[in-house]
């Protein structure tokens, strides 16, 4: 099994690894996307998250159905259930599962065995990336360039947490819940509005400018790559801190106040910044739970929300030709205002 570089070794981008941490405390915040220049660790952090996620407890069926939630289980374990049967558990590491560009649309809703369905009067299925990445993470590489029909299938899923594979009358439907993550370079071109607006954080990555992280950055990766082993040895302390702040976070979580004068400032931040719909204050909201979660704070402040806004609102905004300056300054700007009102 190939070793992934180390999330706590990343150097500098701040913002990616608490974005990704985020999303790992609470999965509705709904999603990670990370637009940058190319060979800034967009692809190596996603793909490092996958070593500091808590494993989880799962039932011991083709989609990894939570015990805890007998409700979204599959139909395997709804009829065991149904039956009296009690459905055994595991558990088993968090699925970050890979969606390569080039994906036929049967490898990611899985694919019906029609031959044998005619001959024999059995449905066989087999399932596919959406339902290996249920109650994980979904990573899209160069998901701009993804195809449109591919896009709207994404969006269907993701809206209904449900997965239905439909082929000549026979039809499967299974639970596909997860966290999408996305990753692209803004110069091969945009995302559609309405997958854009799937996703719960925006963070923009650029090539660090200053010396020392950068001959910091070719320094580790240089040490991974002759001992990957021995590298990723170095940091498993740290790793396993990631571990332990992600589950307290998580514990912590219910117990989170949100205050109205926090939600207050929220939805004047939003209305000052002209987003359409509730969904980034909501989203905004969450966040900033989750974060204060992490930071082990009864409540939520406005200093968690201003933290997090440019990362849940900037890429809500319409482009206003009068105004160069891009998403994430004019979220500054309009936190400058409201601060100094």
């Amino acid at each position: 099994m190939r070793i992934a570089f180390p999330f706590s070794a990343i150097v500098g981008q701040d913002q990616m690894k608490l974005a990704l941490t985020l999303a790992a405390v609470d999965p509705s915040i709904g999603g990670v996307l990370v637009f940058g220049d190319r060979g800034t660790g967009k692809s190596t952090a996603v793909r490092a998250l996958a070593a500091v996620l808590p494993q989880m407890r799962a039932a011991d069926c083709a989609y990894r159905c939570d015990p805890a939630r007998p409700e979204e289980a599959c139909e395997t374990c709804r009829a065991r259930l149904d039956s009296g049967e009690a459905i055994d558990d595991r558990t088993v590491p968090v699925p970050v599962v890979d969606l390569p560009l080039g994906a036929t649309e049967d490898r990611i809703v899985g694919s019906l065995d029609l031959e044998r369905a005619l001959a024999a009067g059995e449905k066989r299925y087999e399932p596919g990336l959406l339902a290996r990445a249920h109650r994980g993470f979904l990573y899209i590489d160069e998901i701009n360039l993804l195809e449109d029909h591919l896009v709207d299938l994404l969006l269907d899923v993701a809206a209904s947490g449900e997965n239905v594979v439909e082929r000549e009358g026979l039809s499967v439907r299974h639970p596909a819940r997860f966290v999408l993550i996305g990753s692209g370079n803004p110069e091969e071109g945009e995302l559609r509005p309405q997958l854009l607006d799937r996703f719960g954080l925006s963070v923009e990555v650029t090539t660090p400018t200053d010396l020392p992280t950068r001959i910091a950055v070719v320094k580790r990766r240089d040490a991974f790559e002759r001992d990957p082993a021995g590298f990723s040895a170095t940091y498993a302390a740290e790793n396993g801190a990631v571990r332990d702040a992600i589950l307290t976070a998580r514990d912590r979580l219910g117990d989170v106040g949100v205050p109205d004068a926090t939600l207050e400032k929220a939805a004047q931040l939003s209305i000052r910044l002209g987003t359409d719909g509730l969904r980034g204050e909501l989203t905004l909201m969450r966040a900033a739970r989750a974060l204060a979660a992490l930071d082990g704070d009864a409540v939520v402040e406005w200093t968690h929300l201003a933290r997090l806004a440019p990362l849940a609102l900037s890429h809500r905004l319409r482009r206003d030709p009068l105004d160069e300056a891009g998403t994430a300054t004019r979220v500054e700007r309009a936190i400058g205002e409201l601060e100094a009102a």
